[in-house]
């Protein structure tokens, strides 16, 4: 669910591995989701329908304004999987009551069936991976829109997505590196994974001959990646595959560390690879979910593909953008 190429990078990120930590943080990874999910957030946010309009044609997305949001918010863009639109994935993910707590905006594109008959982002098209053009384009000119018409932050400007929107979301983040400052990906691909249907398919089931020649992002972008190792849509290498890019970007100095989640209270127990820079604050996070599908851990039911019993990956997400700042 990618694409795209890049020249080789100068200099790849230096990694020095620590031992594991005793799971610190354990109880945030543990938060069970809310039972109150809905794609409209608290009583004084504002969801609502817009379009935007540009040289590569219209999109429409939602936009959630929290009441709480102020000039100089963050703003997360949400990519929605195949077969999903804003309103499920903002209940599956439950954002925007995250947005009401942190006090960000968070937008919605959504891709047409004209576009594609299974509403996915064309990842795997080279008109579609590329600055300026395609859904790129469309994307990244709805964000602009938001961040001119509401005042937002641009150093804290996010792009994450599910599955195709995972895909497209590490598309956004290699072609337009000064527009994002960090990227979200579950259940997703490395940009450059494919260039075309069956190469997607190759690349989803893990057996992709593009994976091994590809090379470094142009730019470092902080990443923090989803998967669950029984996922059978798209296969957990994919995991690696973004991690192993990002890394060959060039960027600081990491250090490595584990942190490992045990499956008891009924939850699913995980693997957290943490790379922080010096200063300690975490640049690439890698977690891989035991026994879980292509699922967003720690979702709502109210919204499809999802999973309950895993770890709070939008609260993850979330924590991991604003500690980049």
């Amino acid at each position: 669910m990618f694409g795209g190429t890049a020249a080789e990078p100068a200099t790849r990120p230096t990694v020095l591995r620590s031992k594991p930590p005793q799971l610190p943080g354990r109880g945030a990874d543990r938060r069970q989701p809310s039972n109150e999910a809905a794609p409209s957030g608290n009583a004084g946010g504002r969801f609502e329908a817009h379009i935007h309009a540009g040289p590569q044609g219209r999109l429409t997305y939602k936009l959630y304004v929290p009441g709480s949001a102020t000039s100089g918010a963050p703003l997360l863009i949400m990519l929605h999987g195949c077969t999903q639109n804003p309103d499920d994935f903002a209940a599956g993910t439950g954002m925007n009551h995250l947005a009401d707590e942190f006090g960000f905006l968070v937008a919605y594109p959504e891709q047409t069936k004209a576009a594609n008959a299974s509403r996915c982002w064309n990842w795997f098209r080279p008109g579609d991976q590329k600055r300026d053009a395609g859904e790129p384009a469309l994307i990244a000119g709805a964000t602009r829109d938001i961040m001119a018409r509401h005042g937002t932050d641009p150093k804290r400007v996010y792009v994450a997505g599910m599955s195709a929107g995972g895909a497209a979301a590490t598309i956004m983040g290699e072609v337009y590196p000064d527009l994002f400052s960090a990227v979200g990906v579950h259940s997703g691909l490395a940009c450059g994974a494919a260039s075309d249907l069956p190469g997607a398919m190759m690349a989803m089931s893990g057996n992709s001959a593009r994976a091994a020649k590809r090379r470094g992002a142009p730019t470092f972008v902080p990443t923090i990646t989803f998967h669950g190792d029984r996922d059978q849509t798209v296969d957990k290498v994919n995991s690696d595959h973004i991690v192993e890019r990002v890394m060959a970007s060039g960027g600081p100095t990491l250090t490595e560390e584990m942190v490992r989640g045990d499956d008891d209270c009924g939850r699913r127990a995980y693997t957290r690879r943490v790379l922080r820079d010096v200063g300690g604050t975490p640049r690439l996070e890698q977690w891989t979910i035991s026994g879980a599908g292509h699922a967003w851990a720690g979702g709502d039911p109210a919204g499809s593909y999802t999973d309950r019993t895993g770890p709070d990956a939008s609260r993850e997400m979330v924590r991991f953008f604003l500690e980049q700042n």
